[in-house]
């Protein structure tokens, strides 16, 4: 998929729901959800515990399959892989930031910046050369052979997004990115992951609770009770 604006979505979520079952009862998590997000754009899923946003991050990254509806990311319909076309799929397109940092605790900083590269087969070398370059543009260029239990949780979130950012992914999803971070860090690295989205033209896919993250976006999805009840762009939108 190439980076270009304009033109389709890169990301469209057609008429999707999503139901569990949960003993004899039926619960609704999403009742029908209709969504495109532009190339470059950094969209906001924004609502309260138990509105339904993880669950249509969910969605979005293949983690779930909708009950009904779809999803296409660059007109693959992810909604319809299998586990393996899926999990190819990821390793080309999409990168993530997770809240609890997701770092392998047995791997240095610089081996698990590089994970996503030796996933596509780049020589040893040559992806953990990228990976010290990635950390050093987070600041971390005194944590490259560190483990994740020798960096402070600020210093795991810069390492997880230099991961994320290290293949050029056409997507990124954060889910509640800045969660177990004090405010100053929570800055620090907000301005960090829209910066590399501003650079690479990458698309931004955020799900907070938070307000604050909220400011951050060019786009804020409000979600209450499985359903978009607010859809509106903000001052900083600078798509195309």
């Amino acid at each position: 998929m190439e980076k270009k604006a304009g033109g389709k979505p890169l990301v469209m979520v057609k008429d999707v729901r999503k139901e569990y079952r949960m003993g004899d009862e039926t619960v609704v998590a999403l009742k029908r959800i209709n969504l495109n997000v532009m190339r470059g754009e950094i969209c906001c899923i924004f609502g309260t515990s138990g509105s339904g946003k993880s669950t249509l991050l969910n969605q979005l990254a293949g983690m779930e399959k909708p009950t009904r509806g779809g999803v296409w990311i660059g007109g693959v319909p992810v909604s319809r892989l299998g586990e393996n076309e899926l999990a190819a799929f990821r390793q080309q397109h999409i990168g993530f930031v997770f809240q609890s940092y997701n770092l392998l605790p047995n791997l240095t900083a610089t081996e698990n910046v590089a994970m996503p590269l030796m996933f596509r087969g780049v020589p040893k070398g040559q992806r953990e050369a990228a990976a010290r370059k990635m950390l050093c543009r987070v600041g971390l260029s005194h944590r490259l052979d560190h483990f994740p239990s020798q960096m402070s949780g600020g210093q795991q979130q810069r390492a997880g997004i230099a991961r994320a950012f290290i293949t050029r992914p056409d997507v990124v999803f954060a889910d509640e990115p800045t969660g177990n971070l004090d405010s100053h860090t929570t800055v620090e690295v907000m301005k960090m992951i829209c910066e590399f989205a501003r650079k690479h033209h990458e698309t931004i896919i955020l799900v907070s609770h938070d307000p604050e993250m909220a400011s951050y976006a060019d786009r804020i999805v409000t979600l209450v009770d499985g359903e978009i009840v607010s859809d509106r762009r903000t001052a900083k939108e600078q798509i195309g």
